[in-house]
């Protein structure tokens, strides 16, 4: 998930959302500079002054990176990758088949595209950073001297395989399941070891101390019940009316809206359902933009396509308390983007344009920029 301050900036959360002193803010503060200790990488996002923030949900923290990367892009040129995923491999000196790429981002000020990738599939996968230059270049982003803080995460789940139901499962795989940078905050979705597991929070940055996150409760009408456990998926901070809130997606397709300023250590939170959009499918990843005027949702899906998600009666938007039967929907409307086939990873590349992952026939996998729809 992407949004970023300079992201943001493009869109209605920069109406007033900027902090007063925002940019007397040394972003560097507390970092180290040497190799930070990475065990996994997975969702990434960008914060000021080229800070990369890496979800490390083995470690259970994330890792802020300093990478120096601020010089302003030049002109409007688009991207175009084909065979991403081969041409990682043959970097990193392996098949295709043992790599995953587990997202990409775009940094908005240079729009270098980073990508995280995992050399292999089991657990003892190499996490590695790369970087795709505007030119269409890859390269390894060496990390052995960088400045970097972490952000470590108290309260996150076991570290271990626990039988839930009839499936056996990791918690500590989805410490972490997105991450972006908003004012001065990180925020974060994911497990915790609480009763009520799925959990958001709010973190101040630069890192001094991280509490205990926010438990989240949302009504899912497609199971027709109040759920606590499942992890939001991506989500993106929005301002509806005069305050910021956090559209958040769950797998099987309910999205929910949170305040941010609910998102306090330790506490308890329900959000508001404002749709259901379809079963059997699992949100990938959301961005928001603008086009003639009006603010809409992106969302990528693993079965039901990309959804253009109008935003217009957001605000008005009722509450859904009742079942949603039948794999019906309800709530805000949406058209599927034609075309838009494969999307994997989804990120905002400049104002007119979306950056996708995306897998086509025989395995093959593209990186490109396309025209926002």
């Amino acid at each position: 998930m992407k949004s970023t301050t300079h992201q943001i900036a493009l869109t209605l959360l920069a109406l007033a959302l900027a902090l007063p002193d925002a940019n007397a803010v040394n972003w560097t503060d507390g970092m180290k500079e040497g190799k930070p200790v990475i065990k996994s990488m997975g969702q990434l996002a960008f914060g000021p002054d080229g800070i990369l923030f890496v979800a490390d949900s083995k470690a259970a923290a994330v890792i802020a990176i300093a990478t120096g990367d601020t010089k302003p892009a030049v002109g409007d040129k688009t991207l175009k990758v084909e065979g991403i995923n081969q041409k990682i491999a043959g970097l990193l000196g392996t098949a295709a088949e043992q790599i995953l790429i587990d997202d990409v981002v775009v940094n908005p000020i240079s729009r270098n595209v980073y990508v995280a990738v995992s050399r292999g599939r089991g657990p003892e996968a190499i996490p590695v950073l790369l970087r795709v230059k505007t030119d269409g270049a890859l390269e390894m982003v060496s990390l052995d001297k960088v400045k970097f803080s972490r952000g470590e995460l108290p309260d996150a789940p076991v570290d271990g395989v626990v039988s839930q139901g009839n499936r056996q499962k990791n918690p500590r795989q989805e410490a972490i399941t997105d991450v972006a940078f908003f004012q001065d905050r990180v925020l974060i979705a994911g497990l915790s070891n609480e009763e009520f597991a799925s959990t958001l929070r709010a973190i101040p940055f630069p890192f001094k101390t991280v509490a205990n996150g926010t438990s989240v409760e949302m009504y899912h009408g497609a199971h027709g019940q109040f759920e606590t456990r499942s992890p939001v998926r991506t989500f993106v901070p929005f301002k509806v009316g005069n305050e910021p809130q956090l559209i958040a997606a769950y797998t099987c397709t309910p999205l929910v809206q949170f305040p941010l300023s609910d998102l306090k250590p330790g506490a308890k939170v329900k959000g508001k359902t404002i749709a259901e959009l379809g079963n059997m499918n699992r949100p990938l990843d959301m961005i928001v933009y603008q086009k003639d005027g009006k603010d809409f949702l992106l969302l990528a899906n693993s079965a039901r396509g990309v959804m253009k998600i109008s935003t217009d009666k957001i605000e008005s938007a009722e509450s859904i308390t009742t079942p949603v039967k039948g794999g019906g929907k309800q709530g805000l409307t949406y058209e599927t983007i034609d075309g838009w086939k494969g999307i994997e990873h989804l990120d905002r590349y400049d104002d007119k344009n979306a950056l996708v992952l995306r897998k086509g026939e025989a395995g093959a996998v593209s990186l490109e920029s396309l025209p926002l729809p």
